[in-house]
């Protein structure tokens, strides 16, 4: 099913399908909601549609001009992650992200700078220049202090070991002894969780190309923490190029998956060790939180049925800890 606004702005299936998947009610009256909103906010912002609608799991995504000028008007429903998203983008200000134009806070609804949706980082070719960029954005991101009011990592890592053993249980023998071995990983650590200011999900295709800047990101889940806690995207994707013109490859993403393919034990390493060294982190501390977003993200697996966790973040997080000795 779709709707049109104006004949012009699509909501697609999928969206609407995601939106019930996950959310439930809410999401099916947030997909109600849309075309009227889309109408709203371009009336009251000034805009023009100038092409089809974008759209992920969670929101969809205009393109759009104001007096000449491109920018992405986004609509999402409003729920602890996406209320986080405009006090990011605020506070880096552009500097290697997208700049915030327009925000209503009742509804979440933005309007961001246009970057280019067709050239993804994803789509580089040379999947170790990929890391080397995906690394240079980060450092910038999380050098900010993390702004007042924003989810903070240590009570979520205080969540994540509590719900371990229960977890843990639904599992095999294999499994279940990794995620309580990341578990102990996290309480080694969660005692000083750190303040910096955390996108939590950039994977190579939340990195678009610009003309203001050759790459920004797109679309943070900000927390306030350690920037260990957001390497583990750059190390599960874009394994499928694997030995092509000498670069690593891309995969399976913690938050997208851009590509196939099976994670290099020597690669991943090489990843960690070019992540770490950018940003100037503890590599002990930072396999930890590594650590930390594969239990994060196996917690979530559980939670939605798997009967086992991702293979390729199980082949990850047993090369951090083989280093962990």
């Amino acid at each position: 099913m779709e709707f049109r606004v104006g004949r012009v702005i699509e909501i697609p299936a999928e969206l609407a399908a995601s939106q019930a998947r996950y959310n439930g009610e809410a999401g099916r009256a947030f997909v109600a909601a849309l075309p009227g909103r889309a109408e709203e906010f371009l009336g009251r912002w000034g805009l023009r549609v100038t092409g089809p609608s974008l759209y992920g799991v969670a929101s969809l995504v205009l393109p759009v001009t104001r007096d000449g000028v491109p920018a992405a008007l986004k609509l999402q429903l409003l729920d602890e992650e996406s209320e986080g998203e405009p006090v990011a983008l605020r506070t880096w200000d552009g500097a290697g992200a997208v700049r915030l134009l327009e925000h209503d806070p009742g509804t979440g609804t933005m309007l961001l700078e246009r970057a280019d949706e067709t050239r993804h980082l994803s789509t580089l070719g040379d999947s170790r220049e990929a890391v080397r960029i995906l690394a240079g954005l980060l450092r910038r991101l999380v050098a900010v202090p993390a702004p007042p009011g924003l989810r903070r990592l240590g009570d979520v890592a205080a969540d994540m070991v509590a719900a371990t053993p229960a977890a843990a249980a639904r599992l095999g023998a294999e499994d279940a002894a990794l995620l309580r071995d990341c578990a102990a990983a996290v309480r080694e650590v969660m005692g000083e969780p750190g303040d910096r200011l955390l996108h939590w999900d950039l994977h190579y295709d939340n990195i678009l190309a610009s003309e203001r800047e050759p790459w920004l990101a797109i679309d943070p889940k900000p927390l306030a923490g350690d920037p260990g806690f957001d390497l583990l995207p750059a190390l599960t994707d874009l394994w499928d190029e694997a030995g092509s013109g000498g670069a690593a490859g891309a995969g399976k993403g913690a938050g997208a998956g851009a590509g196939g393919g099976v994670p290099d034990p020597g690669e991943v390493l090489w990843r960690f060790d070019l992540l770490t060294e950018h940003l100037g982190l503890d590599r002990g501390r930072a396999v930890a939180w590594t650590l930390g977003r594969v239990l994060q993200n196996g917690l979530w697996d559980v939670e939605d049925g798997e009967p086992a966790l991702d293979p390729d973040q199980v082949s990850i997080a047993r090369n951090l800890l083989a280093r962990r000795g």
